[in-house]
């Protein structure tokens, strides 16, 4: 009896035996080759990153070797310069950095992209770089000389160690286990040698990209958490804001911020809510509940927008675009001033298509370009639209045109014709400078999956 069964049940655990073991051979397999993979990926990142620096050394150089008279050799490498730049940004990003603080490395470099991309794109004829841009080339040399020095002593020392980039990973994610930070130190030092760098003045376009978003613009005191909860209460529309929880964000930082959570009941939806510490601003809300069917208009679900931004106190908007994607109609809102709408303070507001009711708003936009622009003086376009209009395209079919207020490529808020029409099978919004017609921004509207129009 047993020796029949240990017959049948012998082959048959050596078979299920030897299945495991090939199963686990080509589980292991594989996941050494995604290892592989993903250290090969941090490897070419980080010594493509090296070179793109020592690069941009030399282009940064290189402009300055010129003559200040040859404008078309500056302007080209200004602009070699910013693609170089872009280069090395996007490496730093395949990085596995998220843990570790080099932000101001990042910046510097997204300074000097900006920067570069603004003096770049200008007519150097009309106007040269300035010598307070010269100065700031000049430093830019030295400090990527420094910068490109640094990054090939970590890369000499990786390669002498024959250090693994996935070890990075692990000892980012458990600094307390002993590990070799070589990496991860050379990092650390390259930030630290470029946050004591001299501040540049980079010039109020530049500036501006990193300083709009500054608490200090906002109006009001900071708020406490107790604040917060009667606001989100108010907009909300319950009656205590007893279930409602505040968490801080960013505590003891610029940034700090609260967010409020209003739990639903049985069958009501639960929403959530982001306040500024500084002021208690409004800059996000959006509900989590499930979209059904489709069964309203897009001027039903455009009303009710409308509604619930005057019932909620924002006044004088005006819609300028739609989307409509997995039932929900999103709605773009700008304030409007006269005849100009002043596309920078803008208000996204989600309406779920099922019942109409407003599911989300983003309002940051709005909030911190609102305290922008207390003081703006709208001046008159010095061309009529019959005038800005001969600076299209002949071919490209007008569908209709307005003023608008407009932050460019330079990020100078300019006034603007904005032409919206056809031409080629496509529909595009031109944006045309309202004092000399030069073609601000070109912006071709994209019909995917989402329906998307101009308003």
């Amino acid at each position: 009896m047993y020796k029949r069964l240990s017959a049948i049940l012998f082959p048959i655990a050596t078979v299920l035996l030897i299945g495991s073991l090939m199963w686990g051979y080509q589980e292991n397999q594989e996941k050494n080759a995604i290892l592989i993979k993903a250290e090969n990926q941090y490897q070419r990142a980080f010594h493509n990153l090296s070179f793109h620096v020592d690069k941009l050394h030399g282009e940064l150089g290189n402009t300055l070797a010129v003559h200040s008279a040859s404008t078309g050799t500056q302007r080209k490498g200004l602009v070699n310069v910013w693609r170089i730049t872009s280069e090395a940004q996007n490496e730093i990003n395949q990085l596995p950095l998220t843990l570790l603080p080099f932000n101001k490395t990042e910046e510097f470099l997204s300074r000097i992209s900006k920067f570069s991309y603004q003096a770049g794109v200008r007519d150097l004829t009309k106007q040269p770089l300035s010598e307070n841009e010269m100065k700031n080339l000049k430093e830019l040399y030295k400090s990527s000389a420094q910068i490109s020095k640094q990054l090939q002593e970590v890369q000499d020392k990786a390669l002498s160690k024959r250090l693994r980039w996935m070890d990075v990973e692990t000892a980012l994610a458990n600094p307390n286990d002993p590990q070799d930070n070589t990496i991860i130190d050379g990092f650390k030092t390259v930030d630290k040698k470029v946050g004591e760098y001299p501040e540049l003045d980079w010039g109020p376009s530049v500036s501006s990209i990193y300083n709009k978003r500054s608490v200090k613009k906002l109006g009001g005191q900071p708020v406490t958490a107790h604040d917060i909860k009667s606001k989100a209460a108010r907009f909300a529309g319950v009656h205590s804001p007893q279930n409602i929880k505040v968490t801080e964000n960013g505590k003891g930082t610029e940034w700090a911020s609260y967010t409020a959570k209003v739990q639903g009941g049985d069958k009501a939806e639960s929403v959530t809510l982001d306040f500024t510490r500084h002021g208690g601003h409004l800059i996000n809300y959006w509900s989590d509940r499930h979209i059904g069917p489709k069964a309203i208009s897009h001027e039903t679900a455009r009303e009710r927008a409308d509604q619930f931004l005057k019932n909620k106190g924002y006044t004088d908007l005006t819609p300028v675009t739609y989307d409509e994607y997995d039932n929900i109609g999103s709605f773009t809102f700008v304030k409007k001033d006269g005849d100009v709408l002043i596309y920078p303070e803008k208000i996204s507001i989600r309406v779920a298509m099922d019942n109409g009711h407003v599911i989300g708003m983003q309002a940051s936009d709005y909030v911190y370009e609102q305290q922008d622009g207390k003081d703006r003086k709208l001046s008159k376009p010095k061309l009529s639209a019959e005038q800005a209009r001969k600076y299209l395209n002949p071919e490209y079919k007008e569908q209709y045109h307005r003023l608008a207020l407009i932050e460019n490529d330079l990020s100078e808020k300019v006034l603007t014709y904005e032409f919206g029409g056809a031409i080629n099978g496509s529909r595009y919004r031109i944006y045309l400078n309202a004092d000399n017609g030069n073609e601000e921004i070109v912006e071709q509207i994209r019909d995917g999956h989402a329906k998307r129009s101009s308003m």
